[in-house]
């Protein structure tokens, strides 16, 4: 199930026998996330309207995967000495679909600091211990996506006649601090294109290198972060872009079960 991510450009990468437990315990719950995962697109509009942050196409994903079972759970950690508690903990995760056979812990890191993957892996490496989870998943930004970001946004700003900050401002586009207006206004004085010098200041701003992405989640696990538990790490690719715009995310609701 997993070649299907593979044959389709996505980021695949499986750790501590994650492959073989998910092929023979899991194999229903796999196929759901690989349904959900190739259903999947991202609006180039999105990105940009949403300023980088977490807009409609993430909580689509997000929605999808919490209609099939995949969702929000806070796991209590107690420990008692002689009938009295001396420590409670509590670990969240985004997503938790429960099967005969075990456990699946699931993190989407669609634009966050990058120490936020040491928090995700560590987490599951906690619950693992506890047999409370049998894989830890973690979903990102791809290697072709994020290599793809500046190209395809400069390219879509071009095509819907961007050229100005007034064209971004009628549009609501992305909110810019007077810094970053700033950095785009100097680059255009010195001759470069508006489209590409907002593109430029927006991917370098948002989409950095200090943010969730596939090379910074591969990087962790070769240095052993979250071992010894079993990890699906995906990288979602560029093929995901869409120049089209999309349906709307469901209204945001509280993944627990109630509405926002």
């Amino acid at each position: 199930m997993l070649a299907a991510l593979r044959e389709r450009g996505f980021d695949v990468l499986t750790r501590n026998h994650a492959g073989a437990i998910l092929a023979h315990d899991f194999p229903a719950e796999t196929a759901e996330l690989v349904q959900a995962l190739l259903a999947h697109r991202i609006a180039l509009a999105e990105i940009v309207g949403g300023g980088g942050g977490e807009s409609g196409q993430t909580q689509r994903l997000r929605h999808s995967l919490a209609d099939m079972g995949w969702a929000k759970h806070s796991f209590a950690v107690r420990t008692m000495v002689d009938g009295i508690e001396r420590e409670a903990i509590s670990h969240e995760v985004d997503h938790v679909r429960f099967g005969t056979a075990g456990t699946l812990a699931l993190e989407i890191e669609w634009n966050n600091k990058d120490p936020f993957f040491d928090r995700d892996l560590e987490n599951f490496q906690r619950l693992h211990a506890l047999s409370a989870i049998s894989v830890g998943i973690v979903v990102t930004r791809g290697a072709s996506m994020q290599e793809a970001f500046l190209p395809r946004i400069t390219a879509w700003m071009e095509a819907n006649g961007l050229a100005s900050e007034d064209d971004l401002d009628r549009l609501g586009i992305a909110e810019r601090t007077r810094a970053q207006r700033q950095t785009v206004a100097r680059a255009v004085a010195r001759g470069m294109p508006f489209a590409e010098a907002f593109a430029r200041a927006f991917v370098a701003s948002k989409y950095g290198p200090a943010s969730t992405h596939w090379r910074k989640l591969e990087a962790r696990v070769a240095r052993g972060v979250g071992n010894p538990c079993p990890l699906l790490l995906i990288g979602m690719p560029e093929s995901l872009l869409s120049e089209a715009d999309l349906p709307p995310a469901p209204t945001p609701r509280d993944l627990f079960g109630g509405d926002a």
